[in-house]
């Protein structure tokens, strides 16, 4: 699967949209139609019905797309965050270690005082 730009995958979701504002438009237009008379009651349900159908069709094709190249960014990027959080979790641990470290040589020092 391609990867996509931020700004190629913003332009498919914006051209989605409007696409879908499209649809809905020709819906609501059969709609008006229908209240002059001009189509019969059945045959604007028709091609509202069609108009639909393509709609989820477009819709249903794209977003497998889109939905396959989402999840392979949200790996790569998953990756990255999980590479910084072992980073900071690396870090803090050396910390730890140096804290736990500096305990012992105290309590080693406290006990050959305390003899």
């Amino acid at each position: 699967m391609a990867v996509l730009e931020v700004t190629k995958k913003q332009h498919i979701y914006h051209t989605l949209y409007r696409l879908n504002l499209s649809f809905s438009a020709i819906v609501a237009r059969c709609r008006k139609l229908q209240e002059t008379g001009v189509f019969k009651s059945k045959d604007a349900r028709l091609f509202q019905g069609l108009t639909q159908e393509l709609q989820s069709e477009i819709n249903e094709v794209l977003l497998g797309t889109m939905h396959d190249i989402e999840l392979e960014d949200y790996n790569r990027f998953g990756k990255i965050r999980l590479a910084r959080e072992k980073e900071l979790r690396d870090s803090k641990d050396v910390l730890v270690r140096a804290e736990k470290s500096k305990r012992k040589g105290e309590n080693r020092s406290d006990k050959k005082s305390r003899r």
